[in-house]
């Protein structure tokens, strides 16, 4: 923690949520358990249902003991924690509700700038946000509002919209009642900790800075595959499907953070101007384009899912080659391949380089590579650095086999990490924006998913068997 903290409050709108008990609660629960909450902070629950202080504090409690093994280790944080909680019952569209908040907010003046200081977590659909955002403003809890003599934010989770025109629409309502500076857009994969050094290895290393560009990489593939399916959230996924769930946010930010350029200094806006400059770069898709570019698939069985339509359309993966239209990137493919129910679960960017000119090792010495370098990034569950390069295999021939060295975080860096939600939410409370996602690269990622949609309207995804890697026609993309 950088400096003493002031006190504050966070209010979580969307209180009893699988998001809230599983993430947020502990995590909020672990940082002042390690010292990075001020004293005196306060956590306000904001549900639709009729509740005491009380009973959120029970309902909390339960969700701490399932969620958090430190919680049972230490009860006696644990009923310190629980006394900073209260809860809010308020009907998201009716503003009488907000008064009431804004009255148990203030209830707390005097008590070290707690009711002056304000974070507001949208742990809710994003359907309802803009509801939600407005009613703040009506109510005098908005960034924007005059008498504010304390600092307010608002932390917004995925996804941002549903296309376009919903994001666009989404970033008014918030300009209307935010500063742009007060507004923490979520996206938990820019808080682990790979995702975060992708940075450090490639700025802070002489070895790879200077061949990160079209001159000698080859390709870049990015792999996100979970071997899970969706989980009961068949609902959401008929409206959403697989490229505006994973590639629209979670995808097209690790291809932002491999392809940017280097910013001019640390400064948070500084690095999200380079991977703004790079979303809007990324080419936008046709019908011509897709032809060769992209394969939608949908696993076996997934029309059996409750709440999904026996007739769906919606994929569960999809593989897509992306180009940049910049000077450094020009003419090589970044493939990103992402899907549900696959063989295993596990997320890595491979960077293949260019092989040399005349490879005199290969099977008939000739100009064949036999072993193209690569770096493999491991963002999970391993979370590791590995080179790939040649080496004589030993014996007498001259035969070359591919060889790793490899980097672990567990391994090398010994005690307790942050986890991505523990990272984002003390970057948030201290004000850095840096791994959090500005409105104009919201819109570029919007932009460039709604282009894809729109060019295979219509088309059928093909089926793949469960745990596979997806459809026969997707191997091509690696």
């Amino acid at each position: 923690m950088s400096g003493t903290l002031e006190n504050f409050t966070i209010v979580i709108f969307g209180a009893s949520s699988d998001l809230a008990s599983r993430k947020l609660f502990p995590s909020i629960f672990q940082l002042a358990r390690w010292g990075h909450m001020p004293e005196n902070f306060r956590l306000i629950g904001v549900g639709r249902q009729e509740q005491s202080h009380e009973e959120f504090r029970a309902f909390v409690r339960s969700r701490l003991l399932e969620h958090s093994p430190e919680a049972a280790a230490d009860a006696a944080r644990l009923d310190s924690f629980c006394l900073r909680l209260f809860y809010a019952r308020v009907d998201l569209d009716d503003p009488a509700g907000y008064a009431r908040l804004r009255d148990q907010i203030m209830s707390d003046e005097g008590n070290g700038r707690t009711c002056r200081n304000l974070m507001f977590y949208l742990s809710i659909p994003p359907s309802l946000a803009p509801v939600v955002v407005r009613n703040l403003g009506a109510a005098g809890l908005g960034g924007r509002e005059q008498s504010c003599t304390g600092w307010r934010k608002l932390i917004a989770e995925k996804p941002y919209g549903h296309d376009l025109e919903s994001a666009r629409e989404l970033n008014r309502v918030i300009d209307e009642v935010f500063e742009e500076r007060q507004v923490y857009r979520i996206d938990h994969y820019l808080g682990k900790e790979p995702v975060q050094n992708i940075m450090v290895f490639r700025f802070s290393n002489g070895i790879f800075e200077p061949l990160w560009n079209r001159q000698y990489i080859a390709q870049v593939m990015i792999t996100i595959a979970e071997d899970f399916g969706i989980r009961g959230r068949g609902a959401y996924y008929e409206e959403a499907g697989l490229l505006r769930d994973i590639i629209q946010n979670h995808g097209l930010q690790l291809l932002a953070a491999i392809a940017m350029e280097p910013p001019v200094d640390l400064d948070a806006d500084s690095i999200r101007d380079e991977k703004a400059k790079i979303l809007r770069s990324v080419r936008r898709f046709n019908i011509d384009s897709v032809r060769d570019s992209v394969v939608i698939g949908q696993y076996e069985g997934y029309v059996a899912e409750k709440g999904v339509a026996p007739d769906s359309k919606v994929e569960t993966f999809a593989a897509v080659k992306f180009h940049i239209d910049n000077w450094r990137w020009s003419g090589v493919p970044f493939y990103m391949k992402a899907g549900k129910n696959l063989a295993k679960s596990v997320t890595e960017i491979v960077i293949t380089f260019r092989c040399p000119p005349q490879n005199y090792y290969g099977p008939s010495g000739g100009a064949a590579c036999s072993t193209p370098n690569q770096v493999v990034l491991g963002i999970q569950p391993d979370e590791t650095v590995a080179i790939r390069f040649g080496a004589k295999r030993p014996g007498e021939q001259m035969i070359t086999d591919p060889v790793f060295m490899k980097f672990d975080y567990r391994g090398t860096f010994q005690g307790e990490g942050l986890t991505p939600y523990h990272r984002l939410l003390l970057d948030a409370i201290e004000g850095n924006q840096m791994n959090f996602i500005r409105k104009d690269s919201v819109e570029h990622s919007w932009a460039i998913i709604d282009s894809l949609k729109n060019a295979i309207d219509g088309q059928a995804p093909e089926l793949y068997p469960v745990h596979s890697w997806g459809p026969e026609s997707s191997r091509i993309y690696g």
